[in-house]
């Protein structure tokens, strides 16, 4: 109609989704340099750093791996997501939903590995925590790891007390010098509730007794049963978790793609 004019909208860059993309991927960024920094710390404060070839040395998992490649993971993926939002790089933000898309898959192909395969993964299971209980003084991180785990699982060893056979300091033969032969470590051990002072040396000579004694002073389930009973047992929280941070992982996707549709929208109009 004459004396009206029509007003077009042109495309814009939603400044909602790209400021929380930003917020969401910064935390995530902090979070993963601060694993990585305490990672490299740990492997300094261990002398992996002034010497590369120490790393193959230890014969189980080094548990520092995990801060390190987590925290490498976290923070890639923060700063592809963040500088990719705050400058609007496409490159970046097609990165980061690409890079989660390939961690959300392999989450998703392990699931389902470990549904179909299960006693392929229980025998593999046992042969990782048997690999880490041979070299369980070998490093201080992984011997905290172990008896942490012994002690939250109330177990001891991968199938039993008598792994620790594996182990040099542990093992009951003839030539074994050690002050441990034929015992466990303290964290095998069940606790006195009225105990204030913890007994390292609870776990000495015990595999000399007969199994029936053995229950009253130490754990004797495998810990590959009693991971497997609290999976069971917790197992609404454990699949709670995982769905959160697929949700999590689909929700980012998303948000990166959607901005990557709208700064082509706007170049387009260029």
């Amino acid at each position: 109609m004459p004396g009206k004019h029509q007003h077009f909208q042109e495309p814009e860059v939603g400044c909602c989704g790209k400021y929380f993309l930003f917020g969401f991927n910064i935390v995530f960024w902090v979070l993963g340099a601060l694993f990585l920094a305490i990672g490299l710390w740990a492997w300094g404060e261990k002398g992996v750093l002034s010497n590369i070839s120490a790393l193959t040395d230890l014969g189980g998992l080094d548990p520092v791996w995990l801060f390190v490649v987590v925290g490498g993971i976290m923070s890639v993926l923060g700063f592809a997501g963040c500088i990719g939002a705050l400058r609007e790089n496409t490159f970046l933000l097609k990165f980061f939903s690409v890079f989660l898309g390939l961690i959300f898959f392999l989450e998703l192909a392990t699931g389902i590995l470990v549904f179909v395969f299960k006693d392929w993964i229980r025998d593999q299971l046992n042969l990782f925590i048997n690999n880490n209980v041979k070299a369980y003084r070998d490093d201080i991180d992984l011997q905290n790891l172990i008896d942490f785990a012994q002690e939250y699982w109330s177990c001891c060893g991968a199938r039993g007390p008598n792994d620790w056979n594996l182990n040099i300091y542990f093992n009951c033969t003839d030539l074994n010098p050690s002050r441990e032969r034929c015992g466990v470590p303290f964290s095998c051990c069940v606790r006195d509730p009225a105990e204030d002072v913890l007994n390292t040396q609870c776990g000495y000579d015990v595999r000399l007794k007969l199994e029936l004694e053995q229950q009253g002073s130490i754990h004797t389930k495998g810990c590959v049963g009693q991971f497997e009973k609290w999976l069971q047992d917790n197992l609404i929280v454990v699949a709670g978790v995982f769905v959160g941070i697929a949700l999590l992982q689909i929700f980012g996707i998303c948000l990166a793609q959607n901005l990557v549709s709208d700064i082509r929208a706007v170049k387009a109009n260029w």
